[in-house]
């Protein structure tokens, strides 16, 4: 079953606790009070509670985003469903999640903290979240001033450097393209071998096999796809106008 069949209720809100816990919960017409987060808890009918982690975090981070320009184009609710892979029968549920979130008064900071305690350390996993954000924001063609402020303390809040961000940004961003350099997190000044195995191990991080064991939901098998195929893009480029072999 899709992770969007048991994501709403009472279980998946008890196992998961926290803020994001409390949103399943109210989602669902439970309330839920004092929980506390269980990155390890017990499965939830398949699914890690790190999965309905993720899922609910980008779902709650993307309609608090919604907010801070003031409307959700069409764009982005086609680019809201695309990223999700959300089947046809759980589109109630998951828009009353988002709505739920929207609609909070609580900021966008309690989730997204909650969000970086469970995935600390895993960089690739976090980085998963702010890219599924920056998929949604870009779905018109632009990124309002707003926008980019609300994901650059998204960033913050996980942790990301301003290099780390700037990376993640121009893969979205850039007119002409990411920098190949940026996109393996080195400069043009590095040897042969560092980006060989800065190439390496990128790619072991963020091998969509490695993630999902990590707790991204199959459901952004997609995402996961496209990081990779910049990651080898940007490797390619440089192999190519360096002659490395």
């Amino acid at each position: 079953m899709s992770i969007w069949g048991k994501i709403i209720g009472g279980t998946a809100g008890f196992a998961l606790g926290g803020p994001l816990g409390a949103i399943l919960g109210a989602a669902a017409g439970h309330v839920v009070d004092k929980i506390k987060s269980n990155a390890r808890g017990p499965q939830i009918g398949g699914h890690d509670p790190r999965q309905i982690a993720f899922a609910t975090g980008v779902v709650v981070l993307a309609a608090k985003m919604a907010k801070v320009d003031g409307h959700v184009s069409r764009d982005e609710v086609n680019a809201f469903k695309r990223v999700f892979h959300i089947p046809p029968g759980e589109e109630k549920n998951v828009g009353r999640i988002f709505d739920m979130a929207r609609s909070s008064s609580d900021g966008f900071e309690v989730y997204a903290h909650q969000i970086a305690t469970m995935f600390r350390g895993e960089r690739a996993i976090l980085e998963g979240v702010l890219e599924a954000l920056y998929q949604i924001a870009m779905a018109d063609g632009e990124l309002h001033p707003a926008e980019q402020d609300y994901l650059k303390k998204v960033a913050n809040i996980f942790g990301f450097a301003e290099v780390d961000f700037e990376r993640v940004h121009h893969a979205f961003t850039a007119s002409d393209g990411p920098d190949p350099y940026e996109q393996l997190g080195m400069t043009p000044e590095a040897s042969d071998d560092d980006l060989k195995s800065a190439h390496r191990k990128l790619s072991r991080e963020n091998h969509p096999d490695t993630l999902m064991a990590k707790g991204m939901p199959p459901e952004f098998i997609e995402q996961a796809n496209e990081k990779m195929a910049r990651i080898n893009a940007a490797w390619d480029q440089i192999r190519k106008e360096r002659g490395i072999r």
